[in-house]
């Protein structure tokens, strides 16, 4: 059995969990409402403000794949439960000469050293808030109650400017540190 799947999910006061005939399962929350299709191989429960999950043995899936599945959706259900109480939140600081960030609500606007501004809508379900102060690398703070959503969308603004070793610049999650690379002058002496 997997050692996450094992572990019991507290439910917070203010959330609701129901399960369909489905298996799929929405959490409502203060934050939002979320949804997840179980695998028939997994069994939730929820009993007494908790949640479990067990692998139902008469189901065709192999064994690796039903232990697999017991964490992975152990884990997707949590993330939810949390998100819709709490939220997840993630800031982005751009690093280098000349890079800013500006909103107009979901509309971010990036000037990351290319001859032209890059534009992103996000869907609604995230919140966006930017800050630029002087003498410091400008912010964006993206928060939201799905965190699949959330990680997807920092992928895509990191894959803008990845960080670079060479100069550190780039745009980075807030307290990632860099590897930094000696360059060919180093090198050379």
């Amino acid at each position: 059995m997997s050692r996450i799947g094992k572990l019991p999910i507290n439910i917070p006061s203010g959330v609701t969990i129901n399960q369909d005939k489905d298996g799929v399962v929405t959490v409502k929350g203060p934050k939002g409402e979320l949804s997840q299709k179980v695998d028939p191989s997994v069994k939730m429960k929820v009993e007494d403000g908790q949640i479990t999950f067990e692998i139902d043995e008469n189901s065709p899936v192999n064994y690796k794949q039903k232990q697999a599945f017991h964490g992975l959706y152990r884990a997707l259900v949590n993330n939810m439960v949390v998100g819709v109480s709490e939220g997840f939140k993630k800031t982005l600081e751009l690093v280098g000469v000349g890079y800013r960030v500006s909103n107009q609500g979901n509309l971010i606007e990036f000037s990351l050293g290319y001859t032209h501004p890059i534009f992103i809508q996000l869907p609604s379900e995230v919140k966006v808030e930017t800050k630029s102060e002087r003498n410091q690398n400008p912010l964006l703070i993206l928060e939201s109650c799905d965190k699949q959503l959330l990680g997807l969308i920092c992928a895509k603004i990191r894959s803008f400017r990845m960080p670079e070793p060479y100069k550190g610049k780039g745009i980075l999650f807030q307290g990632e540190v860099i590897r930094r690379k000696s360059g060919k002058t180093a090198a050379a002496k």
